[in-house]
């Protein structure tokens, strides 16, 4: 079953389920475009990885209760006795983070003319994650590579850029021709989420994709209906918002 909510459904945003909706949709998104680009263009899929320290709990971030376990073993016994250290310290405990964006590349040469970007609460959150992605994305922009850009998470602040509208999400479409300017699309939680196009190098027409049924794809797929409804959205809704989300639900 689809999605019930007209555009982004707010409790995809939960932490314990963003991650696997944004690995689910990005494979979605380039099967979209890879029919529309063939036999000119191959659309594959990279990752970033993050690293982050966990807390004293194992707890992993973003995540909510998943957490890392250890199995007991028993101490090896050395054959040869040998002198215990002096002094012992306790070394940070990492999870490692691979979150997956889009390239699409010309298959002559294999260079890639356009990123696809779906932002994650690592993107997002003031610290040295954000710092990463705000540097990959300053050097594309300074790039002749088309940069695409998706923000369906209403927590966080924005990446950098002027003039942005007042929105809960935005889609980005920054070409290389085009800089600094770009296309935005500001979308409100109760709207459609757009079908934007999705630029090429210059010698073929653009793609375009449908954001709107693609996460009805995914989440028809995915079944979240199951459960996702038993959790409350990572950034709450209004008063206003959540009244409107119920009487959807009860429908």
């Amino acid at each position: 079953m689809p999605s019930p909510f007209p555009g982004m459904n707010p409790y995809l945003e939960h932490r314990t389920v963003w991650h696997d909706f944004h690995e689910a949709f990005l494979p979605a998104i380039r099967e979209e475009i890879a029919r529309q680009v063939r036999p000119h263009y191959f659309v594959r899929i990279d990752e970033h990885v993050y690293i982050h320290e966990l807390p004293d709990d194992g707890r992993l971030l973003g995540r909510g209760d998943v957490t890392i376990h250890r199995e007991p073993t028993a101490p090896v016994q050395d054959a040869v006795a040998i002198a215990e250290a002096p002094c012992r310290v306790v070394l940070p405990t990492v999870d490692i983070e691979h979150v997956s964006f889009l390239e699409i590349c010309d298959r002559n040469d294999q260079r890639v003319v356009t990123v696809i970007e779906v932002l994650s609460p690592f993107n997002k959150r003031p610290g040295p994650d954000r710092e990463q992605y705000i540097a990959k994305r300053a050097g594309l922009i300074r790039t002749y590579v088309n940069l695409v850009e998706l923000d369906l998470l209403r927590g966080g602040p924005r990446m950098p850029m002027e003039h942005l509208p007042e929105c809960d999400y935005y889609a980005m479409v920054s070409r290389w021709q085009k800089r600094p300017e770009a296309g935005i699309w500001p979308i409100k939680l109760r709207e459609p989420l757009p079908t934007i196009p999705i630029p090429l190098d210059g010698t073929h027409p653009d793609a375009t994709l449908d954001l709107q049924s693609v996460l009805h794809r995914v989440f028809d797929g995915a079944g979240y209906e199951d459960y996702v409804y038993r959790l409350t959205p990572e950034r709450p809704l209004n008063e206003s918002d959540q009244a409107w989300a119920q009487t959807i639900l009860g429908a």
